[in-house]
């Protein structure tokens, strides 16, 4: 029974736990979404921007330095 015992005691202990929590509330939650999705947008035509022009410039030199080779 000892088992048991632990088993029901955690699981209430959890559910105090939970009580204690502070949960955002819905417009944080939608607000905080929005930021974190905007960046991630954002972020991700960052990459893509600086990639294009390091490829342009590497194709550029392959070009430039075939031309002579």
């Amino acid at each position: 029974m000892r088992g048991k015992e632990r088993r029901v005691s955690f699981f209430r202990e959890c559910k105090e736990e939970l009580r204690r929590v502070s949960w955002t509330s819905k417009k944080e939650l939608v607000l905080n979404t929005k930021i974190v999705v905007s960046s991630v947008f954002s972020l991700g035509i960052g990459i893509y921007v600086v990639d294009l022009v390091v490829r342009t410039a590497l194709s550029g030199l392959a070009y430039i330095f075939g031309a002579f080779g």
